[in-house]
């Protein structure tokens, strides 16, 4: 009983399936019509824009932080 309900769902997901690919297959069909197309670009100028060089960071980072803060609440 089994295996006959196995062989009814395997039989029923091959026929939903096979329906469903048919009804997605979309044909056009152009004839002799004939079909020209150009090469679309934006109107304007291409831009060129320089690397940024190396730099140097901006950032300076305190080494010596502890002891300027607490050398700062000693004097309070």
């Amino acid at each position: 009983m089994k295996k006959f309900y196995m062989v009814l769902v395997v039989v029923i997901l091959g026929i939903s399936a096979t329906s469903a690919a048919q009804e997605d297959t979309t044909t056009y069909d152009f004839e002799d019509d004939l079909v020209q197309g150009d090469l679309v670009r934006p109107d304007g100028e291409n831009l060129l824009v320089r690397r940024r060089g190396a730099r140097e960071s901006l950032i300076k980072i305190r080494e010596h932080f502890i002891p300027e803060l607490l050398k700062s609440v000693e004097d309070l």
